[in-house]
């Protein structure tokens, strides 16, 4: 079996054509890893009696909200999914496809993968019930709770990834219309995002309707792969010299101003306590237990900005990186990623959860603190868990695999290969 995957490789790194934008290929894999390690990393563990969970260590390390502005990187590979949904709906109109055909393309590798992981964590939480392990948690059914020992999806273990997951279909899905958007309305569509998304804030946060908060999920979410379509279509291409540093700029500027109103004293005596209770966007991109709001469940307009802010930093150093992709090894090591990114992302917080079985009776992971022990574990829990997941990938990948739809041996230029998954 693994001389048959070497072999798949092998020819995956050959077949790639010379004109192959390798740079956004590399931007979806390190966008994933980053968030995988990123997640073993800054979890503090909590193992209540019956129940495993986690939070972030971000709000108990006082300068660890600047790693966020560096590692938030979501946005960045919905960027990546505008551009690839772009040129593969282009290349299905070529050959005369229906948009129906298309979106089933698009999503059955996103749900090929996605029902077999359900099925197993299924089949787990049947044996939970049945041998009654573990305590319940939630999701009532008349007189029994149907989750038992984790928590439900939008918590970190080890359903977190379903959260996203569950976003990105909505685009894919979605993606025709919004082609059909950025081709006759351009930069209009990305003014009414941002517009949206701070009228969303400015209702949920100053005018106390919390739950209008969610219509974020849509603006912030949409905006980045939205660009994505500039890209595919050569815009951001033509002015990478102007648009790249301006997207990096406004976005950091932004996040500067609205996460440090003091910046605003000098203008005039105006309240400074601009949300209830919270005062202000905290400087967080994740969650934290610390908090009043979060920019990130739902999502604010600090999010969309450090969408911006991260996808002109990309641009940046994309002259930097192209002709490193050129070499095999990385290359290589590029493909292998994508091959089997989406069962790397489903499967990272099972493994997390595995590892967490195993070290815990052995008393490592039970700092409440990122103590100095605390910090000295994080090479055991980013290797442990790496383990169990290159098992995990090699048991489930095969479903990723068989999830693909045919395409041709050789794609035109920035066409999606085999090894694309968004």
């Amino acid at each position: 079996m693994l001389g048959r995957a070497n072999q798949t490789l092998d020819d995956l790194v050959r077949g790639t054509p010379p004109t192959r934008d390798r740079y956004v290929d590399f931007l979806r894999a390190a966008s994933i890893l980053v968030v995988v390690v990123g997640h073993w990393i800054m979890l503090l563990i909590i193992w209540d009696p019956g129940v495993i969970r986690s939070i972030s260590a971000i709000g108990r390390v006082p300068w660890a909200w600047l790693l966020t502005w560096l590692l938030q990187v979501m946005p960045v590979f919905f960027f990546v999914g505008g551009y690839a949904n772009y040129v593969a709906f282009q290349s299905s109109r070529r050959r005369g496809e229906s948009v129906t055909r298309f979106i089933r393309a698009r999503t059955r590798r996103l749900l090929a993968p996605s029902l077999v992981f359900l099925g197993v964590w299924a089949v787990i939480q049947i044996a939970l019930h049945v041998g009654d392990l573990a305590e319940p948690t939630a999701w009532q059914w008349g007189e029994v709770t149907l989750l038992r020992g984790v928590r439900p999806p939008g918590q970190t273990i080890p359903f977190g990834p379903l959260w996203f997951l569950l976003v990105y279909l909505v685009v894919v899905v979605a993606s025709p219309l919004t082609i059909a958007l950025h081709q006759r309305y351009r930069w209009w569509v990305i003014g009414v995002m941002v517009a949206g998304a701070a009228v969303v804030d400015l209702i949920g946060l100053i005018g106390g309707h919390p739950l209008a908060r969610f219509l974020n999920v849509a603006f912030v979410f949409f905006l980045p792969h939205q660009l994505g379509h500039f890209y595919a279509d050569g815009t951001i291409g033509r002015w990478s010299r102007r648009v790249a540093p301006g997207m990096a700029a406004v976005g950091m500027t932004g996040l500067v101003a609205l996460t440090n109103p003091w910046l605003f004293r000098p203008f005039g005596d105006v309240r400074f306590e601009w949300f209830p209770r919270s005062g202000h966007y905290p400087r967080s991109l994740l969650g934290t237990d610390v908090g009043e709001i979060s920019n990130a469940y739902p999502p604010t307009l600090i999010y969309l900005l450090v969408g911006v802010w991260l996808i002109g930093l990309a641009l940046l150093a994309r002259p930097l990186l192209e002709a490193w992709l050129t070499r095999p090894g990385p290359w290589r090591a590029t493909v292998a990623v994508n091959s089997r990114i989406m069962t790397l992302f489903l499967w990272h917080m099972t493994a997390y959860l595995i590892a967490i079985l195993a070290l815990w009776p052995l008393g490592f992971g039970r700092q409440q603190d990122p103590t100095l022990r605390w910090w000295a574990e994080r090479p055991l829990w980013v290797l442990a868990p790496a383990a169990v997941l290159l098992v995990l990938v090699a048991i489930f990948g095969r479903y990723e695999v068989r999830g693909r739809i045919r395409r041709p041996a050789q794609p035109s230029a920035g066409e999606p290969m085999q090894t694309e998954s968004a």
